[in-house]
């Protein structure tokens, strides 16, 4: 008997190739001349410029002729309009994104766009950005608009950890923030999914919980140092192959999408994308306690709290530098956070923008405080 075809689907689950320890950028050349002998370099305008010893040397060896583009002021649709001007005017025949994600998610979807070779140089460890075939896209002004699945990861990832170790301590704690977030929007999505690949990406989800959650503090402690490389390679890169493995469904929930709702404030784009997103876990925790009465995620939140309260990770609103909030601003936060459209709908049970400023305003509760009805 002839079965029926089945559906054809495209993974995207990790970088082609990883170069990765110290001085690996220094070490990089030749596989970076494989991919094009014609790179436009893209990143922020001061971040190049603080690390053109690094990577200048690097490419004048190989005698590639670089051109160098500044992505401003935020991965948007302005932005990438006048870099691929200026990826026509050089003629590049690949790009190399340098940066932190923000960068490197601009560089990924103008690969992706003009269809050449990427190659994503971390200078933190704040997000997962460098390995993964996902952009965000974002207005002008920092707000969130949409996001972008690209064909591929990137072609050539160089993790080194000599130059990450320069970046501020705060963006290791947001990329421990956006990483752990994994396991609690993965679980909840896609924890009884019978697919393999699924199966696989909610347990390694449970892996990086379980190393954050063990290694973080003494990390954080000692940079440079074996535990600090275990949380860098944590955090930018099995952060990343999760969401290759399991896709959207399994990417983000409730915790991202508070994220997105969160960029529509001003005040809060002097916050870092793992911050807003690791608050968005107690959100979405919260709303699992109050709306659907889940005893687990009154324990979790708890456990999370703690943890927060050792790495430096915010726990409120004030945290975030929201302590003034208005009213309004509020609701127009859980507003976007709860379009039709949002992944927050990946939620096993219907969330409404006032059940959301609840959870918002009280992710600090006391176990037992506030249960909100549907």
């Amino acid at each position: 008997m002839n079965q029926a075809p089945t559906s054809l689907l495209s993974l995207a689950i990790a970088p082609t190739r990883i170069v990765r320890g110290d001085k690996a950028l220094a070490a990089s050349g030749n596989a970076i001349a494989q991919l094009g002998n014609r790179p436009l370099i893209i990143g922020g305008e001061k971040s190049l410029a603080s690390l053109a010893s690094l990577w200048k040397p690097v490419l004048e060896q190989e005698g590639m002729e670089y051109a160098i583009a500044f992505y401003s002021p935020d991965c948007s649709e302005a932005s990438l309009a006048t870099l691929r001007e200026a990826l026509t005017s050089h003629q590049a025949n690949s790009i190399m994104g340098i940066g932190g994600g923000k960068a490197l998610d601009t560089a990924k979807l103008l690969a992706h766009q003009c269809h050449l070779p990427i190659m994503t140089v971390p200078t933190s460890a704040a997000t997962c950005a460098a390995g993964t075939a996902l952009s965000n896209v974002y207005s002008d002004q920092g707000a969130f608009l949409y996001d972008v699945s690209l064909a591929r990861c990137p072609d050539l990832l160089i993790l080194d950890y000599s130059l990450i170790e320069t970046a501020p301590r705060r963006t290791l704690v947001a990329g421990i923030g956006d990483a752990i977030a994994k396991w609690y929007e993965a679980s909840v999505s896609s924890g009884n999914s019978p697919s393999s690949l699924i199966i696989a990406a909610v347990q390694q989800a449970r892996v990086l919980r379980d190393i954050l959650f063990q290694n973080s503090a003494d990390a954080i402690k000692q940079p440079g140092s074996e535990v600090w490389r275990e949380v860098v390679d944590a955090t930018v890169l099995l952060a990343g192959v999760i969401g290759g493995l399991g896709g959207s469904q399994c990417r983000t929930v409730a915790a991202h999408a508070v994220h997105n709702g969160l960029t529509h404030i001003a005040t809060t784009h002097k916050t870092l994308h793992g911050e807003k997103v690791a608050f968005g876990i107690l959100v979405q925790l919260r709303l699992e306690e109050m709306v659907a009465g889940n005893q687990l995620a009154v324990a979790a939140r708890q456990q999370l709290l703690k943890f927060y309260g050792e790495v430096g990770l915010p726990q409120s609103l004030d945290d975030l530098g929201l302590g003034n909030i208005t009213l309004a601003q509020l609701h127009s936060a859980a507003e976007i956070s709860c379009h039709p459209d949002s992944d927050i709908h990946r939620l096993p049970f219907e969330v409404v923008p006032q059940q959301l400023m609840a959870a918002m305003v009280s992710t600090t509760a006391p176990v037992g405080e506030l249960r909100v009805k549907n």
